[in-house]
């Protein structure tokens, strides 16, 4: 880039590389509208005016031009794809740039997971930005293949592509002052970098100690309250619209009553049919009920640029980066163009540039568990009442309630007709043996089982069925992967996605990995199951930083005392 060139084609002296005429600029920095031409040059834009001239010209004929689409916070092992499949889907949409915490790969293979992801990042239409994991394992109540601790971290922060430390889950060890969690914060503060946060329902002074330690965001508010007393405290307001966790409706009432400046879109956690419509897909839910288009933008483009630093980045301005679109309306948000560093890149939901399936060296098998028999899965009847972790479709929260089990012969069996099932989680990096036992309300199975290794956050095997048979061989056809998602019924296998790659994503086009899992989406229905996104909500039933209940391979966690709790009552 030459800043000579650069300010001579502002002046208009020297012809742009690319000029679009006669555009409606979507200004999120003035938060107004007006007609403009956009002059770029070196993939940044030059000028905004009139009667510029470029080597190569786009009509708009009046169509709205806005910032391309930033997702806040993301974890791109999610998807299931590898960096290049998850950019092919999520550009067409608008969004050009994401911030993603690579926490789930490191949790299973360390800081070789992080460089894996960033080494698959590079050279795409997408700019992947990162944050350290903070809490690998997120908590030390299940086991995790690996460890990071702020050294580790110290290695990779001052890194161009590190934008800050993630999501802070452990807010439990922020309050009580513990020294590994505090010298991470430290490390993210001392190189003046973000701090991104986690603390469902934490509130009150514990919640301003959250925030006077430096933590700057929060995408876990599931409700009003808790999202205007976080924004009261100074934080950034990550409104989250994942497979499993949808926040936005139930957030919207905030969103048109307070100033939404440090209110942020992001999609946490999203399987591939959930791509192919991305931010632009909240921006145009938040339009429609209510908030303006500008503000809706700013929340997906400037708001977050802003919030991690990101200078250049977000607007439609001098200097900024020519990441835009050209929207026929301001209502479905659907880009007639994406332009990405001042280049067309998609028109019409379509890339334009070529993207190659990117798959690098295969990484070391991390499916690694004990030998089983499948007397190993029964659990010892101390009482016909058990503690059952209760699910809500679209929640990751859950309840601790009472449910009747069946007792067969002094073994604690699924109770299908009052959906209490059984569930498993296997330690699957260490071989320890390891297996929590316990049950679940909400999945409706009425046969068979349902088996992945995708269990947040240290991902061990997770196992729901309603008969040990069907358990034991969905384990089996986990092993023999390396990795994936599997239903099985009555024996046998109905379907199946392999995730070969630290048992979290495919080496698989988008479109295959998105025709395997239409078929778990028909196996689910064979089997009864009654939720919209089972195994995205199975995945968090490990997850022992969020209330209420949860399920590790160490025993069941009463996550609200902090502490393992007794299954039978």
């Amino acid at each position: 880039m030459s800043l000579e060139e650069i300010i001579k084609t502002a002046k208009g002296v020297n012809d742009a590389d690319l000029v679009i005429k006669n555009a409606q600029v979507v200004n999120v920095l003035s938060e107004e509208i007006y007609e403009a031409d956009i002059a770029i040059k070196d993939g940044l834009i030059a000028g905004i005016g009139s009667d510029y001239k470029g080597k190569q010209e786009i009509n708009a004929k009046g169509k709205y031009v806005c910032p391309s689409f930033i997702d806040g916070h993301v974890h791109l092992e999610s998807s299931m794809l590898m960096p290049s499949e998850f950019a092919k889907m999520v550009v067409p949409s608008g969004t050009t740039t994401v911030v993603a915490d690579p926490h789930e790969i490191s949790n299973v293979i360390g800081l070789h997971g992080i460089s894996f992801m960033r080494e698959a990042s590079k050279d795409l239409p997408l700019d992947v930005y990162m944050t350290l994991p903070s809490c690998v394992p997120a908590t030390p109540y299940e086991t995790s293949g690996f460890e990071l601790n702020s050294y580790d971290l110290s290695l990779l922060i001052e890194s161009p592509w590190v934008l800050g430390i993630a999501e802070m889950m452990n807010f439990p060890g922020v309050i009580n002052l513990d020294k590994e969690v505090i010298s991470k914060i430290k490390l993210g503060l001392e190189k003046r970098k973000r701090i991104d946060g986690h603390a469902p329902y934490l509130s009150g002074k514990d919640l301003c100690a959250y925030v006077a330690a430096g933590i700057s965001s929060d995408h876990e508010c599931t409700i009003p309250s808790e999202a205007i007393e976080k924004l009261r405290l100074g934080m950034y307001l990550m409104i989250r619209e994942g497979s499993a966790a949808k926040d936005l409706d139930a957030l919207i009432p905030v969103l048109k009553e307070f100033p939404t400046r440090k209110c942020i879109f992001v999609t946490d956690d999203r399987y591939p049919s959930a791509l192919k419509e991305h931010i632009n897909m909240m921006v145009r839910r938040a339009v429609e009920q209510g908030v303006s288009p500008i503000k809706a933008i700013q929340m997906a483009s400037i708001n977050t640029a802003e919030y991690f630093g990101l200078k250049n980045l977000g607007a439609i301005a001098p200097g900024y980066k020519a990441d835009m679109l050209i929207l026929d309306n301001l209502k479905d948000f659907k880009p007639e163009t994406v332009i990405k560093n001042g280049q067309i890149t998609a028109q019409n939901g379509k890339m334009i540039t070529e993207t190659e399936l990117k798959v690098l060296s295969s990484l070391r098998g991390t499916v690694n568990i004990r030998w089983l028999d499948k007397e190993d899965l029964r659990i010892k009847a101390k009482s016909n009442k058990v503690k059952a972790i209760e699910v809500t479709d679209g929640q990751l929260v859950t309840k601790c309630v009472e449910a009747n089990i069946n007792v067969k012969d002094g073994y604690a069996l699924s109770n299908i007709e009052e959906d209490t099932l059984k569930i498993l989680v296997i330690e699957r990096h260490k071989a320890s043996g390891n297996i929590g036992k316990g049950f679940v309300k909400g999945f409706g199975l009425k046969e068979g089982a349902i088996a992945s290794t995708i269990a947040h956050d240290s991902h061990n095997m997770i196992v729901i069925g309603t008969n040990d048979d069907d358990m034991f061989k969905a384990i089996k056809e986990l092993v023999k992967s390396q990795g994936g998602k599997v239903i099985v019924k009555n024996g046998e296998v109905v379907a199946k996605l392999e995730l070969p790659i630290a048992g979290l994503m495919s080496e698989e086009p988008a479109e295959t990995v998105i025709q395997k899992s239409e078929k778990l989406k028909k196996g689910e229905e064979l089997i009864g199951c009654k939720l919209h996104e089972p195994f995205m909500t199975m995945a968090f039933l490990s997850l022992s930083v969020i209330p209420e209940i949860k399920l590790t391979d160490k025993g069941l966690m009463d996550v609200l005392n902090n502490e393992f709790t007794e299954l039978f009552i």
